[in-house]
């Protein structure tokens, strides 16, 4: 439809209208009105405003995330910095943090990596292992298959140690 037609595709509405009395006229803009406003708010003031309200929390989430950020990033530079330890001080760091394990690990020992046998240790004891892994022996993780059950994990941890890649 062009422009040219419009005035005569609109002559049917404006006859509808004007045979409208005042009062229904007036009762039907102030229902486009509302329509409108409606529609407005919808489409740009609710969400513009539930941004408002969203939005000190996510920052505060965002600084908290940054601050962990940060905390991990000088934990790493710290790890770094360390010298590296010689594999037989490895090896009895890890064998030593396998004990307080007891029966629920068995430590082997495999050149520059150490495989680590897990049967139903519990997520503190298995944290605890870790950063004793990590401080003690400077070992690493390179390979995890692991499944948590009822009494804890279960699986196996291949780490490498005395600076391996």
């Amino acid at each position: 439809m062009s422009t040219a037609g419009l005035p005569t595709a609109l002559g049917p509405l404006r006859v509808w209208w004007r045979a409208l009395s005042t009062r229904d006229r007036r009762l039907l803009r102030v229902a486009i009105a509302v329509l409108i406003f409606g529609a407005l708010w919808l489409v740009a003031l609710q969400p513009a405003l539930q941004t408002l309200r969203s939005a000190p929390a996510a920052l505060d989430a965002a600084e908290v995330q940054l601050q962990t950020m940060q905390r991990l990033a000088a934990e790493a530079g710290e790890l770094r910095a360390t010298p590296p330890v010689n594999p037989e001080q490895a090896a009895a760091a890890l064998q030593a943090a396998t004990a307080r394990l007891g029966d629920q690990g068995r430590l082997s020992l495999q050149g520059d990596r150490a495989v680590l046998t897990l049967n139903g240790v519990a997520t503190g004891a298995l944290r605890d292992w870790l950063a004793e892994a990590r401080s003690g022996a400077r070992a690493r993780p390179v390979e995890a298959s692991l499944m948590r059950g009822a009494q804890g994990f279960s699986g196996t941890l291949v780490l490498a140690i005395g600076g391996a890649p």
